[in-house]
């Protein structure tokens, strides 16, 4: 039901990581995540450790779902000297393509403990129904 848009982002995660830069709005970098189905509904989980809720920003337009993300640095007293900075900073972004079955009208977003959570309800017009069967016996219909 979902698709990945770029074969290479996770090789992109992986130099930025080695390299120690920061994603940028024009360049961010890429969040972990993770999608599974859960009964009639997609889940989505993204990590955003140290992330407030007021910078998450989740788009869908059409089938595409965008959500982008801004870590800043902790204003710090100018008589701290920082010895190690190991945690990214900076722009995060994933984009997903979801599939016609979802229900994209009806996307739910939790953010807890530094996990994002989407839940994607399947459209009704996806799940799986019976179909009856019409039988004439010549002189009326009947119902199956």
């Amino acid at each position: 039901m979902l698709m990945r848009t770029d074969p290479f982002r996770e090789m992109d995660r992986i130099v930025q990581q080695l390299s120690g830069t920061s994603g940028t709005w024009s360049k961010p970098s890429v969040m972990p995540m993770d999608a599974y189905r859960e009964g009639d509904q997609y889940v989505i989980a993204l990590d955003l450790p140290g992330v407030s809720a007021e910078a998450i920003d989740i788009d869908v337009e059409r089938n595409m779902l965008t959500v982008k993300a801004e870590r800043r640095p902790a204003a710090k007293a100018d008589s701290v000297k920082v010895e190690l900075s190991e945690r990214p900073l900076g722009v995060f972004s994933r984009q997903v393509v979801l599939a016609d079955t979802l229900d994209t009208e009806r996307i739910e977003a939790d953010y807890d403990a530094g996990v994002l959570t989407l839940r994607i309800p399947i459209a009704e017009r996806a799940k799986p129904r019976k179909i009856n069967i019409g039988v004439t016996d010549g002189r009326k219909q009947i119902s199956g």
